[in-house]
């Protein structure tokens, strides 16, 4: 009998921290055990994939990072396809499903994944399966697993149609469709997806959005605001969807219906009279009916792949910094400087960076990236959860485990050779990262109590996302947190390597420029804090703010606190220059500046200034556009950052007006009476001169700080503004905004 030959198909993936990458592989994983082959690649590797040939259908699963741009790993595919010269049927063969991932909280949401849409749309390729647009900010899997759901129908559907005339093949796909209770009639167009897009007459981060059940199309909406796939439920972090029932009494066997699997956090329980007896509240540990009486659609375990050795160390050698192969630079910080004062609700920092003897050119609205380990005492605690404290000092030797599942397994390059294990934990894992639905399914086999192994099976099925979202999402609980919360649960060393992420670096704002500080860098931040909850008994400080407030203490400069009669030795810190290309002053020096910074979001704006106070020095007779500073605190007195400095380049006239807001010094409801509350209030006293600035002197616009509310606030009122000083409809003041982004002329620096 001749061989049989298994229907293949692609994945190709543009990932940034690795969520793309892991949502491909979870593809190719499962195509497994639906009997097709899956070539998977990352779209940096153009050289082992050829889409000019490709004759199979083809899944992309693209990220969008910064404001809107590519992922590294897709810059140079996402450069090629944009070529103009390219035909318009030079895609006219392939067949393609694309799931894009975003964060609804910046603007240009799943940026990158429209780009490639688009492009590919207009090079002839035509869609097998309807774009998902999956939203970090709110869960990626209301979009996510609903749209895997459906793919496998699609990619079916797409191989019988694409098959060549070979018997065997055409006989397994037939033999597909009957294990996937399909009929060979059935196509991708039969594929029933629940989309969700917002109404274009409405503002982007509208409330109000429209879902309607809709077929596959093998067009985009060209001006379309989002595309989405949704459904009741939601699920977080898993990679794939086969899902396995968990045995339950017979008399709970039915699956719950879609509107159904959302539990209130409280329920009445009830005597076998009906009476009410007690309200017991659910929590990370306690589930209600209907979820603790329901049958589990849970994720298929992940396949493990490391096994991992510890050897005693010949020497004893612990390393305190970071080995890295990336672009760091350990230099010293030269200064350190309070800004608020002790009263203040928040505190923050100023820190100076000598990076004299670096090659480290940066320019105002740059960034850095600041490189922190994990707290010693997290490291601690979680070494003696493990029982480990006693091999702290050894040696992890890691290795592909031969008989692993996992398609394209491989070691994980951010894990230095022969590194201690508290070295790996301190310096290589991201200990306090939600931990995803994976690795709570690989967390349930860690677990020798029934109790937690069905808690655990509620907290990663389907049915549970309401509690997921509600009691490990929203709260960000970490690793350690969950442990204290499932006390019998003992995951082995293997497993939270193969699911932790790699620890980030901390990205600030460069607040200096060289031009003014030649040989210095200066960043600002507050020292983030976080509750007490639970799972988590005291609060904690983050990460990186906290590392840096306890480092500097020795040298912080504060009104009232004495400093040390000996000069101490000067911290270092590992960081990294990261280029803004987009967020930069303009070449014309005549053009107008609108900066928006509450807080320390005027980090950056105190670079520009001092770059422009300079350029105003050196060009005597240069002409040079206004500059407006909307900058906003809680109280005039206590965290009015740079008030010094401001009021300086106002009395030198670099800044031409300086428009600032106290929102706790100003009673609530009464802007009218004692003045504007935030920064949006204050744009609204000068919507005339800000439109016009804009729109007919062709001015620069930019926006620094929190994602989710202050650029959201913004935003709006802008289109309010335009909206009524031009006499255009919302939908048309939307349109003229979205040309000053195009035209990059409405630039964001902004954060969640």
């Amino acid at each position: 009998m001749p061989c049989e030959v298994k229907p293949r198909f692609l994945v190709l993936y543009g990932s940034q921290k690795g969520q793309a990458q892991s949502i491909a592989e979870g593809i190719a994983e499962e195509a497994e055990e639906k009997g097709l082959v899956a070539d998977i690649y990352c779209l940096s590797e153009g050289g082992k994939f050829n889409l000019e040939k490709e004759s199979a259908p083809v899944v992309f699963v693209v990220s969008t990072t910064g404001d809107g741009d590519p992922p590294d790993t897709a810059l140079k595919f996402v450069k090629n396809i944009k070529k103009k010269t390219l035909p318009s049927d030079h895609y006219s063969h392939l067949c393609y499903a694309l799931i894009a991932l975003g964060d609804t909280n910046y603007a240009n949401f799943c940026n990158c994944g429209k780009t490639i849409d688009g492009r590919l749309q207009e090079l002839g390729a035509k869609h097998f399966y309807a774009t998902g647009h999956a939203d970090d900010g709110v869960g990626l899997e209301l979009v996510l697993d609903p749209w895997l759901e459906g793919l496998w129908e699609a990619i079916i559907g797409a191989l019988a149609k694409m098959a060549t005339p070979q018997p065997e093949r055409d006989g397994h796909v037939r033999d597909l469709r009957v294990s996937l209770n399909e009929t060979p009639e059935s196509s991708a167009t039969d594929v029933k997806l629940h989309l969700m897009s917002l109404k274009e007459s409405e503002p982007p981060n509208s409330d109000s959005l429209r879902t309607a059940a809709e077929s596959e199309s093998t067009k985009t909406e060209p001006k379309s605001a989002s595309l989405n796939v949704t459904e009741a439920a939601s699920e977080t972090g898993s990679a794939v969807t086969d899902v396995r029932p968990v045995s339950l009494p017979s008399n709970n066997r039915t699956a719950p219906k879609l509107d159904s699997v959302v539990t209130d956090p409280k329920s009445v329980l009830e005597t076998q009279s009906g009476a009410p007896s007690a309200v017991v509240e659910a929590s990370l540990t306690r589930s209600l009916p209907p979820l603790s009486e329901s049958v589990l659609n849970v994720p298929a375990l992940p396949p493990p792949y490391l096994d991992v050795t510890l050897q005693e160390a010949t020497i004893e050698e612990e390393t305190s910094a970071p080995v890295s192969k990336e672009t760091l630079h350990e230099v010293p910080i030269s200064r350190a400087v309070q800004l608020t004062r002790d009263d203040s609700d928040k505190t923050a920092l100023l820190i100076e960076l000598d990076i004299s003897a670096h090659p480290m050119a940066y320019q105002p609205g740059d960034s850095l990236d600041v490189l922190c380990p994990n707290r010693a005492s997290e490291v601690g605690e979680l070494l003696q959860r493990l029982c480990l404290q006693d091999q702290r000092s050894h040696r992890v030797q890691l290795s592909l485990r031969k008989d692993t599942k996992k398609k394209a397994a491989h070691l994980p390059s951010y894990i230095p050779e022969n590194s201690t294990l508290t070295y790996m934990l301190t310096w290589s894992l991201e200990l306090r990262t939600v931990p995803k639905k994976a690795f709570l399914r690989s967390l349930v086999e860690c677990t020798g109590d029934s109790g937690e192994r069905r808690r655990l099976q509620e907290l990663c099925s389907k049915q549970g996302s309401a509690d997921y979202n509600l009691y490990v999402r929203d709260p960000s609980l970490g690793l350690l947190d969950l442990l204290r919360a499932f006390p019998a649960c003992q995951p082995p060393l293997s497993l939270l390597i193969e699911h932790l992420p790699k620890l980030q670096p901390r990205p600030y704002s460069a607040t200096s420029s060289s031009m003014r500080h030649p040989g210095r860098l200066h960043f600002v931040f507050n020292v983030i804090e976080f509750p007490a909850c639970t799972w988590r008994p005291t609060g904690r400080r983050g990460l990186c703010t906290g590392w840096l407030s306890d480092l500097v203490d020795p040298i912080l400069l504060h009104p009232r606190k004495a400093q040390p009669s000996s000069t101490p030795a000067l911290p270092k810190v590992h960081v990294s220059l990261r280029e803004n290309c987009s967020f930069r002053l303009p070449s014309d020096l005549s053009k107008p500046l609108l900066m928006i910074g509450p807080g320390t979001g005027v980090a950056p704006f105190i670079g520009f200034l001092q770059q422009r106070e300079k350029e105003r020095e050196e060009n005597p007779e240069a002409k040079f556009g206004e500059t407006w500073l909307f900058f906003g605190c809680r109280h005039r007195d206590r965290d009015f950052l740079f008030r010094e400095e401001l009021h300086g380049f106002v009395g030198n006239g670099t800044l031409t007006h300086l428009k600032v807001c106290f929102s706790r010094d100003t009673p609530m409801g009464t802007e009218t009476e004692t003045g504007p509350r935030y920064v949006q209030h204050n744009l609204l006293l000068y919507a005339k001169d800000i439109t016009n600035l804009l729109l007919q002197e062709n001015g620069y616009l930019y926006v620094c700080g929190d994602a989710k509310n202050m650029a959201k606030d913004v935003n709006e009122t802008l289109i309010k503004m335009v909206s009524a000083e031009l006499q255009l409809d919302q939908l048309d003041a939307m349109k003229r905004l979205a040309g000053l982004r195009e035209e990059k002329r409405y630039l964001q620096d902004i954060w969640c």
